[in-house]
Formats: structure tokens, C-alpha cells, sequence
């Protein structure tokens, strides 16, 4: 299978919304409750909400026959949503797009990247290089979820 990093067009915006969601459910339990990932990714899905978000974003897919397989945004130097399709997690995919947006954050002159991860997320972004800047709490729907501040400088 060949995947491909594609710039965002918005034919995507229904599989992009539906990825985040399944993606986040399939996490497992011992890191986010289901209650917790209801609140951070609710089943009933605003697509509306999604084409007008995806649209103030840059937002790169990962393709492979046209079927997505995972995404990622970048806005100046922060990575904001990141998801891979759960069968495609391990495939090197999310590597794929993270190379994609580092190369871009090079090519930029940024002197680094930051991003807020997931439990799960952290182990990936320390084999990156990112370092942890601080463990968060934030509330969403009136849940309480948890992320880490990373953070990868390009240069000493």
C-alpha cells in the first residue's frame, strides 16, 4: 500500500470528522474513561462544525487509494488534531504525516514544534524527540480530560 500526504480538500471533510471520532473511541480505557471520550469526541457528529474548522486549518491526509487513513493540522508552529485510522495505527502512517508537517516546520525556518498530546499520543512524540513542557487538565462538556504539553526545538 502506497500512502500518500495530500493538502485537505473539503470531499474530505466527512471521512476526516468520522476518522477523529472512531479513532478517539478506539483508544483504550485504561487512558481515557468512555465517558471521557464521549465528552472529547461526541458519536453524534457536527459535520457543519467540522467544515468550517477544517477550513481556517492546515490540515494534510494521509491517502492511500483515496481512502483516508489519518490526518493532521498544523497551525505556525503547533500540531492541533493528529489521528490515525485505528487498523492503520502501527503502519506507519502517523509517522508518514508527522515527517510531512516537521519537513514544513523546517522548510519554515520554525525553530521548533509544539503540541498538546493525548495519553497515548506522548510515547509517539518522545520517539520524536518532543520533550514534556507540562501535564494539563482541561474540561470539555463538562468532563474532565488530561494532555501534555510537548515541545521539539530544531536547534541548540
Amino acid at each position: 500500500m502506497t500512502v500518500t500526504i495530500t493538502a485537505y480538500t473539503d470531499e474530505y471533510c466527512q471521512a476526516v470528522a468520522n476518522l477523529f471520532t472512531q479513532a478517539v473511541h478506539a483508544i483504550d480505557d485504561e487512558f481515557y474513561s468512555k465517558e471521557q471520550k464521549a465528552a472529547w469526541a461526541p458519536l453524534d457528529i457536527d459535520y457543519s462544525r467540522w467544515q468550517q474548522r477544517l477550513k481556517s486549518k492546515h490540515c494534510f491526509l494521509a491517502l492511500a487509494d483515496k481512502q483516508l487513513l489519518g490526518f493532521i493540522e498544523l497551525a505556525a508552529d503547533y500540531i492541533d488534531c493528529f489521528y490515525v485510522a485505528p487498523e492503520q495505527q502501527g503502519k506507519a502512517v502517523g509517522q508518514a504525516l508527522y515527517q510531512h508537517v516537521e519537513s514544513i516546520a523546517r522548510e519554515q525556518k520554525l525553530a521548533g514544534l509544539r503540541v498538546d498530546a493525548s495519553l497515548v499520543a506522548k510515547d509517539f512524540f518522545g520517539k520524536q524527540g518532543f520533550a514534556v513542557v507540562s501535564h494539563n487538565q482541561l474540561v470539555r462538556l463538562g468532563i474532565r480530560l488530561q494532555n501534555i504539553s510537548m515541545y521539539k526545538g530544531f536547534y541548540s
